[in-house]
């Protein structure tokens, strides 16, 4: 194997569905360029969560180094806008380093943020605010809560029934991460900072793929995730608040299968399930974006697979 040593022009990114194995790969290109890896993970970078969000474990931390994963607190919510921030601060002290920043993960918001950038006065997403739209249906006294404690002063304005007006604002803080009263007291559109990434989409057929994430899940559940979800509910009602990462896929399963209501073998099933419609929404999002190679891995000795995206990247940059 031959090792590339030199800061690259554009930043590596490896995208794609989840389970698709991504982490194994951005780990071996990262020591191949002499690199380290900045998560784009919605639910990696949460603590505690380290077996059902799919951590790189130990011994792959320990091999390269890792930003955004594992370091913030499950009870806080993360919009797109901080968490692009998030990423270019990481890049640019992986830079300053001398090494070579790899960013992988496959939150689509989040890679259109560093790709594309966000106008931070006039972003929309319409998954996210689906998402609020039937959080607000089941208990709008929790979203007009959580709207108190972004924007003690744009709560005050908002009816506790005017869900368009509720949604719209929530929707803006988790895009921007700014309070919305700050969006619009803006006169002008500032688009946020973007980087000049070189984007590898990783793709694998259909079968395959389910195998993946059925072998994943027995896998984690295998290693501690019942466990683990214990350990965060115990935790949620001894702080009393609410735990937002506690609605990430799997998770929500094992409380029902915690509380009688599903069996283990519907717990994996619905994991599975659930993992699959994820992965397809994925996919679909990521159609959308600016990719410079997608990787067909079906049929590929997955030894090689690090060196052929290198060797491609070099031969058209």
């Amino acid at each position: 194997m031959n090792y590339h040593y030199n800061l690259l022009k554009k930043i590596f990114t490896i995208i794609g569905p989840t389970a698709v194995g991504k982490t194994n790969i951005s780990i071996k290109i990262a020591k191949l360029i002499k690199g380290q890896v900045v998560g784009l993970d919605s639910r990696q970078i949460y603590k505690g969560m380290s077996i059902g969000t799919a951590q790189p474990n130990k011994i792959e931390m320990q091999s390269i180094v890792h930003h955004l994963i594992g370091n913030r607190n499950p009870w806080e919510s993360i919009s797109a806008g901080e968490y692009s921030k998030m990423v270019i601060k990481s890049v640019n002290s992986i830079i300053n380093a001398g090494e070579n920043p790899i960013i992988c993960g496959g939150a689509g918001l989040y890679y259109r943020a560093i790709n594309n950038g966000i106008f931070e006065k006039s972003s929309s997403n319409e998954d996210i605010r689906k998402d609020l739209e039937l959080r607000y249906d089941k208990n709008p006294i929790k979203l007009h809560n959580e709207l108190k404690k972004i924007d003690p002063d744009y709560y005050k304005i908002v009816h506790l029934n005017n869900k368009k007006r509720l949604v719209r604002a929530l929707e803006i803080y988790q895009i921007t991460g700014k309070a919305p009263s700050e969006n619009f007291k803006n006169q002008y559109i500032e688009k946020t900072n973007k980087l000049n990434l070189f984007t590898v989409f990783l793709t694998i057929e259909k079968e395959s793929h389910l195998n993946n994430i059925r072998e994943r899940t027995i896998k984690m559940l295998d290693n501690g995730w019942i466990d683990e979800v214990k350990s965060l509910i115990t935790l949620k009602e001894e702080m009393e608040i609410d735990f937002p990462a506690l609605d990430s896929i799997g998770y929500k399963q094992i409380i029902e299968y915690l509380n009688g209501l599903i069996n283990k073998d519907l717990l994996i099933e619905t994991i599975v399930s659930k993992t699959w419609q994820y992965a397809k929404k994925q996919y679909k999002w990521f159609k959308k974006e600016n990719i410079d190679l997608i990787v067909d891995i079906t049929n590929l000795d997955p030894s090689r697979v690090s060196d052929c995206i290198y060797d491609i990247y070099e031969s058209i940059n």
